[in-house]
């Protein structure tokens, strides 16, 4: 795949996870940096996410589960939880997510997503 048509895969994911989401990110990574909306488009979501091999609900799943084991990343952790409603995950889906990474992450971490998840069902 040629650079354009890397930039252009990894804006479509971007957009199938929420709606404008490649322009709104894209935008605000070149405030800072030309180079910086690359490394989204490009790498992450063109040349990682967008590859074969796993669908995106299982993506997002993923990503999800991570987010919470981090437990300092809630930003990124409602916005990757509203994407994965987008692509089909359901909410009781995502609650056990949550629940299955007090295991992994420890209660704290599963006490904060569930803030965020509450947040986002909300909506």
């Amino acid at each position: 795949m040629t650079n354009s048509a890397i930039t252009e895969h990894g804006k479509y994911i971007m957009n199938q996870l929420q709606e404008g989401m490649a322009d709104r990110v894209t935008n605000s990574l070149a405030e800072l940096d030309p180079d910086l909306p690359a490394l989204i488009t490009d790498y992450a979501f063109g040349s990682v996410i967008g590859r074969p091999g796993l669908d995106l609900k299982s993506r997002e799943m993923i990503t999800v589960a991570s987010l919470i084991t981090l437990g300092h990343a809630q930003p990124q952790l409602k916005l990757h939880m509203r994407a994965a409603l987008n692509v089909g995950v359901t909410p009781s889906e995502l609650l056990e997510i949550v629940i299955q990474m007090a295991v992994y992450a420890g209660v704290p971490a599963c006490m904060n997503a569930l803030s965020s998840y509450r947040e986002v069902i909300k909506e």
